[in-house]
């Protein structure tokens, strides 16, 4: 896999949440790049407007059985490790959980 096949996926799994901790310190190097904080602001704008009631219309019943369907198909990525919360892997357990704000708290 190519260096930049490899920084989309993943910062796009930090942006799903889905990111093992052992990916992290990758992550966090990939987004301190143009390329990085471009893709960075490519995926939270596509994740916005997915999760948005008002941009857009909304999707209808055959479009989420078909979604469904092609991801029920789709082979499980094999991961080293299990996957945590993107909160778990950052706030070590035990550990007080950040104050949330902004437009995520909302959510």
């Amino acid at each position: 896999m190519d260096t930049h096949t490899r920084l989309h996926e993943t910062i796009s799994a930090l942006a799903d949440g889905e990111l093992a901790a052992s990916e992290l310190e990758l992550a966090f190097a990939a987004l301190d790049t143009d390329e990085g904080r471009q893709a960075w602001n490519a995926y939270r704008h596509i994740g916005d407007v997915l999760r948005s009631e008002q941009c857009g219309h909304a999707l209808s019943a055959q479009f989420d059985a078909r979604l469904a369907s092609r991801l029920a198909a789709e082979p499980a990525p094999a991961h080293a490790e299990p996957l945590l919360p993107l909160s778990a892997a950052i706030v070590p357990p035990g550990a007080a959980e950040p104050l949330e704000a902004g437009p995520l708290a909302q959510r």
